[in-house]
C-alpha cells in the first residue's frame, strides 16, 4: 500500500494503481476537468502509477500547466485529423495570436473551405470517439529510424543532442508524435475549441484560462499577425524557422554572422519607427507599452538615438511619479493594493502636466516616495523645446484613457514584445510569455536580489495584469515592435541552467523550474561575448551600454 495526501486528507491505495483509477474510486470529480496531476510536485499523466507516499495535486484548465496541456493535446487532435484525411499536407503551428495558435501548410498553400470544414468535422469525430493517447518509451536509435521512414527531419534534429538515451513518444491511433511536455489521456478532454480560416492558414482556437468552456469570438489582430508574419518570412529566408535549424548555425561556427542579422533588424525597425515619428511634426508624445520583459527599457533608448538622427531630441516622463498617494491607491478583490490598475496613477495630474509640457510650458515635475507611499516635489522641472518629443513608458501607453487630454494626433502609440517565431519542431512552439519569463528570471537574480521561485511565484500575477491592462490594447498602436532575438534562448541558457537546477524540489515552483530548465536543454550554448553592448539582451544579461 502507497499513502497518498489529497489536500489534507489520507488515503492508502494499492501500490501500482493509476491516478486516473484513484479519481475514480475515491473522489467525486469529474473526470474531464482534470487534465494532468502533481505527484511530490512533478506534473505527470493521470495515467502515472502510484509506487510510493505522495502528495498529490491536480491540474485543471484554469492552471497555466492545465492550459498547456489541454492546447498541446488539441494540437494533436488536429494534426492527426490532417494526418487522417490529408496525409501528404505538413502543418506547421507557427505561433499564438490571442487564444489561438495560427498554423499553415509548410509550403504556404493556403487551406480551401473544403479542407477546412472536413477537419473540423474530423477534429469533432476524433474527440467523440475518446481516443486514448499512449506514452510509450523508445530507445532514441528506434525514435530516429521512425522519423527517419516518415522524413520529419525537425524530429530527428531535436533528437541528435538528446542526453537520455529513450524518447517518450505519444500515440493516437495510428499517429505518432512527440510533445514537450505532459499529454491528456485521451482525446474527449478536449471538448471546447474552433477551427477558422485565417490568412493563408487557421486558427486553432481554445478557452481563456478563466472560462474553460467557452470559445470566444476572436478579435481582430491584424498588426500583430503582421509583425508575425514579417519576422516568420525572414527566419524562413535565414533558416532559423526551429530549434534543430538553429542549433546548424551553431555547429556550423557562423553564429556571429547570425547575430548580427538579428540585431541589424532591430536597429532598421527603430530607424524605421523615429522616421515615422519624425514625419509628422504634430506627434510630440511617444508612448511605449509592453508586458513585462519586453526590452521596453533598451529600446526607449535606442529608439531616442535614432530620433537624434532625425534631429529630434526627446525627455522621458516616469510614470511611476505620478502614483497617488499610498492610502488612496485602489484595493484588488483580496484587499490588497492594485498598483497595476489605470487608477493607481494621478490621471489629473498627469494629464494637466502632459497639457502643459506639450504647450511649451515648464513643470514642476513629482517624485514618488517608495519607502514612505507619498508623492513629492524636489524641484525637479521639465519643458519640452520645438525639436523635441516627450517618450512616456508604461504599461497603460496604450490605453485611451491615460492620456485623454491630449489629442490623438499628437500621440505615437508603440507595442512592444517579444514575438517569438522559433518553434522547437513543427508542432512543439516556443510561447512569447516562456521567452518574456526566462528574460525576466534572469534579470531578477542577477540585478533585483529576487530567487527563481520568487518570480515563477508572482508570473502568474504578472501575467493576469497584462491581459487585463496591455493585450486588449495592443491593436490600438501605430507600429509593434518584435523585441524577441532567435539566438536569445542560447545565450540566456549558460547563465539560467544553474538557477534553474538549484530550484528545491519540495517548493512550489520546482515543476515549472523544472519545465524551463528542459526547454532550454534543447539549444546549443551561444556565449555572450557574441552580444552586442546595445543588444536588448543586454537589458537582461547585463554588459551593456546603456546601463549597468
Amino acid at each position: 500500500m502507497v499513502k497518498l495526501n489529497y489536500l489534507g486528507n489520507d488515503y492508502e491505495v494499492q501500490s501500482g494503481k493509476k491516478v486516473i483509477d484513484f479519481i475514480k474510486e475515491n473522489l467525486e470529480l469529474d473526470n474531464y476537468q482534470i487534465l494532468a496531476c502533481k505527484v511530490n510536485n512533478e506534473v505527470k499523466s493521470l495515467e502515472y502509477i502510484l509506487h510510493e507516499d505522495a502528495k498529490l495535486e491536480f491540474i485543471d484548465y484554469t492552471l497555466s500547466d492545465g492550459a498547456r496541456i489541454y492546447v498541446r493535446g488539441l494540437t494533436f487532435v488536429m494534426t492527426k485529423a490532417f494526418e487522417d484525411l490529408y496525409p501528404n499536407l505538413r502543418i506547421l503551428v507557427n505561433y499564438s495570436l490571442g487564444h489561438s495558435l495560427y498554423c499553415e501548410s509548410a509550403d504556404g498553400t493556403p487551406f480551401s473551405e473544403e479542407v477546412i470544414e472536413n477537419v473540423k468535422k474530423k477534429m469533432q469525430e476524433i474527440v467523440a470517439k475518446d481516443i486514448p493517447i499512449i506514452k510509450s518509451e523508445l530507445p532514441l536509435d528506434d525514435a530516429k529510424k521512425l522519423y527517419a521512414k516518415s522524413n520529419r527531419l525537425d524530429k530527428i534534429g531535436i533528437l541528435e543532442n538528446r542526453i537520455k538515451n529513450h524518447v517518450s513518444l505519444y500515440s493516437c491511433g495510428k499517429t505518432i508524435n512527440y510533445f514537450y511536455g505532459v499529454m491528456p489521456i485521451s482525446t474527449g478532454y478536449m471538448k471546447y475549441y474552433d477551427l477558422l480560416p485565417y490568412e493563408n492558414g487557421v486558427l486553432l482556437v481554445y478557452p481563456r484560462r478563466s472560462n474553460p468552456t467557452i470559445i470566444e469570438k476572436i478579435k481582430e489582430t491584424k498588426k500583430l499577425y503582421s509583425t508575425f508574419s514579417d519576422y516568420d518570412k525572414l527566419h524562413k529566408v535565414l533558416g532559423t524557422q526551429n530549434v534543430v535549424e538553429f542549433n546548424e548555425w551553431v555547429k556550423s561556427g557562423n553564429i556571429s554572422e547570425l547575430v548580427r542579422i538579428c540585431e541589424a533588424l532591430h536597429e532598421k525597425k527603430i530607424a524605421q519607427i523615429a522616421d515615422q515619428i519624425a514625419s509628422d511634426p504634430r506627434k510630440k508624445l511617444v508612448l511605449i507599452a509592453g508586458p513585462s520583459s519586453s526590452g521596453k527599457t533598451t529600446f526607449a533608448q535606442r529608439l531616442s538615438i535614432q530620433l537624434k538622427v532625425n534631429g529630434i531630441t526627446s525627455t522621458a516622463l516616469s510614470m511611476d511619479n505620478y502614483f497617488v498617494n499610498r492610502v488612496d491607491n485602489p484595493v484588488d478583490e483580496n484587499g490588497n493594493y492594485d498598483f497595476e490598475c489605470l487608477e493607481a496613477i494621478d490621471l489629473k495630474l498627469f494629464n494637466e502636466q502632459l497639457s502643459a509640457l506639450l504647450a511649451g510650458r515648464e513643470v514642476n515635475l513629482p517624485t514618488f516616495d517608495f519607502t514612505t507611499g507619498e508623492r513629492k516635489y524636489l524641484g525637479n522641472t521639465a519643458k519640452l523645446n520645438d525639436n523635441q518629443v516627450l517618450i512616456v513608458e508604461g504599461i497603460h501607453g496604450l490605453n485611451e484613457k491615460l492620456t485623454e487630454s491630449i489629442p490623438r494626433e499628437n500621440k505615437f502609440k508603440i507595442y512592444i514584445s517579444a514575438l517569438t517565431t522559433l518553434n522547437i519542431d513543427d508542432y512543439n512552439r516556443i510561447s512569447t510569455a516562456d521567452s518574456r519569463l526566462i528574460r525576466r528570471l534572469l534579470r531578477d537574480c542577477k540585478y533585483r536580489g529576487h530567487s527563481a521561485e520568487a518570480t515563477l511565484a508572482m508570473w502568474s500575477s504578472v501575467r493576469a495584469g497584462e491581459e487585463k491592462y496591455i493585450f486588449p490594447y495592443q491593436e490600438d498602436a501605430d507600429v509593434m515592435f518584435n523585441s524577441s532575438l532567435v539566438y536569445e534562448p542560447a545565450v540566456i541558457k549558460s547563465f539560467l541552467e544553474p538557477i534553474l537546477a538549484a530550484v528545491d524540489h519540495d517548493a512550489p515552483e520546482y515543476s515549472e523550474a523544472k519545465r524551463l530548465y528542459e526547454f532550454l536543454g534543447y539549444f546549443l550554448p551561444v556565449s555572450l561575448e557574441e552580444v552586442p553592448k546595445t543588444s536588448i539582451l543586454r537589458e537582461f544579461t547585463g554588459g551593456g551600454c546603456f546601463y549597468r
